[in-house]
């Protein structure tokens, strides 16, 4: 069995490639992939050759997870049936091409748990699970203060602030300095950063990537304020420790998403609380993947590139 992939060869060289499948297992179940996201973030990173030491990094990758499709096979001890709509997270079955994160296949194949149950009118919307589960995982618990202060709105910030929104409470402010993303709001405010004169901020939530925005966080933080990371930086992150020591701030750096925060985003999208509604703005065919992959990366109109798999056998 095979697939066609996507391959990062090496920094900057990305191929549309024809890959072996590992053969599955009684536990895993093979998923024909109709449509998966491009990460601006962590996949840029892989792209451009600036990720920082990673687990298992090393080319030729296959990226992606960000993932839907329908199960086309089932292990009898997978937990799944044939037929079932569902996100994949990434996969690691092209044998040789590392799979880091293993998402962008016409089909892949993944233990069933990794496998999870998706509505199937949901279609190309389900791509963005993986972003709305990072989000809910950098909010999620009874001591964790929601956010009065994102910065960045692109789909994770929106994610964020929608969130937020539905947790109650005053809504978020969102920083944005492209006027062109500083459209969509959905019951928070936008605001260029210079155009705020606010320094007393209990939670502020960073999902801009930039290395250098500590020492400007902290001086927007009320005292025992706080600053989460919720992005992905390539450089070392440093700040001036007067200004924080003056206000006794903490420092906090969100991980990734764990599968309660996946069941419970999509219990909120069932449930029509928590709207993808405007963050998918660029779609194409999975053919033209190197072009999808610059666009992603190099549009500043691009929120969210998707590819369709759905013409490949």
């Amino acid at each position: 069995m095979d697939t066609v992939a996507v391959v990062l060869e090496e920094p900057e060289r990305l191929v549309l490639s024809r890959l072996d499948l590992s053969h599955p297992g009684d536990e895993d179940v093979v998923v024909d992939i109709d449509w998966s996201g491009i990460s601006t973030g962590t996949e840029r990173l892989l792209w451009s050759g600036r990720m920082p030491p990673f687990p298992g990094l090393g080319y030729p990758l296959v990226p992606g997870y960000e993932s839907v499709g329908r199960i086309s096979s089932a292990g009898e001890r997978s937990g799944r049936q044939v037929g079932e709509h569902v996100f994949v997270p990434g996969a690691r079955c092209f044998g040789e091409v590392r799979g880091l994160f293993g998402g962008a296949a016409r089909r892949v194949v993944v233990p069933g748990a990794r496998a999870l149950p998706i509505a199937s009118n949901l279609n190309e919307l389900g791509v963005l699970m993986a972003l709305a589960a990072t989000a809910h995982h950098a909010m999620a618990g009874a001591d964790r203060t929601p956010p009065d202060l994102i910065v960045g709105h692109g789909v994770l910030g929106r994610l964020l602030a929608r969130l937020a929104v539905l947790a109650g409470g005053e809504p978020p402010t969102v920083w944005e300095r492209n006027a062109g993303r500083a459209q969509g709001a959905q019951g928070y405010r936008v605001v260029d950063p210079s155009e705020d004169p606010r320094r007393d901020y209990k939670a502020i939530y960073d999902v801009s990537g930039d290395s250098k925005l500590l020492d400007t966080l902290i001086a927007r933080l009320a005292p025992q304020g706080q600053v989460v990371l919720a992005g992905f930086y390539s450089e070392p992150l440093g700040f001036a420790f007067p200004p924080a020591f003056m206000r006794e701030i903490l420092i906090r750096v969100a991980a990734e998403w764990r599968e309660p925060d996946l069941a419970a985003v999509r219990t909120l999208i069932e449930q029509g609380r928590l709207s993808l509604d405007g963050l998918i703005t660029h779609r194409c065919d999975a053919a033209d993947a190197p072009t999808a992959y610059r666009t992603a990366f190099n549009d500043p109109t691009c929120l969210k590139m998707i590819l369709d798999w759905r013409g490949y056998a």
